[in-house]
């Protein structure tokens, strides 16, 4: 009887060895895999960081929280972009339709320097082409209101003071920029 428990005893630290020299290999195997799928991904090209999207060459960052105008612009500097320029007609309706989805948004538009004549955080002035995206009776600097935010199908002025979203702007990375 006691042989008999010896050799199941020799088994069981064999078979114990043998699982352990399988779960190793697998370790192995799943390491192996693991370094070449990193080297695949620090080959891809992502033009934006990922929690940016991108839209005809440019990243956008379209905030998770609200704060004033002056907070917003400051925001986007730290992430080395800038408060929103629209700089076409195709921009302009993408910002529009995903600030509808999002909730009012800071645009980088304002006339903080004097008023009724409305400049873009970048020093450009707002192109006469560009007019139409007001809303109907906008700009009306009502309440001190010198800073603009997409609202609704448009444009509106409302005061710099107030906490809404924000979106920012940079220029998408090249893939050979890497």
């Amino acid at each position: 009887m006691r042989m008999h428990t010896r050799l199941q005893f020799l088994k069981r630290v064999s078979n114990v060895a043998y699982s352990h020299g399988q779960e190793q290999a697998k370790k192995e195997k799943v390491y192996k895999e693991m370094t070449q799928l990193k080297s695949q991904i620090n080959r891809l090209c992502r033009p934006c960081p990922w929690d940016w999207t991108v839209f005809q060459g440019n990243c956008y960052f379209f905030s998770k929280f609200q704060q004033n105008w002056n907070d917003s612009v400051n925001a986007c500097r730290k992430l080395d972009a800038q408060l929103v320029v629209i700089k076409s007609d195709d921009e302009q309706s993408f910002l529009q339709q995903t600030s509808k989805e999002k909730g009012y948004a800071w645009m980088g538009l304002s006339d903080l320097k004097h008023e009724g004549r409305w400049h873009w955080v970048d020093g450009s002035h707002l192109l006469f082409s560009f007019m139409k995206y007001w809303n109907k009776g906008e700009p009306n600097n009502e309440w001190e209101e010198d800073c603009a935010e997409f609202r609704g199908d448009g444009w509106n002025d409302a005061p710099c003071t107030i906490k809404k979203y924000w979106i920012c702007k940079k220029s998408a990375m090249s893939c050979t920029e890497k």
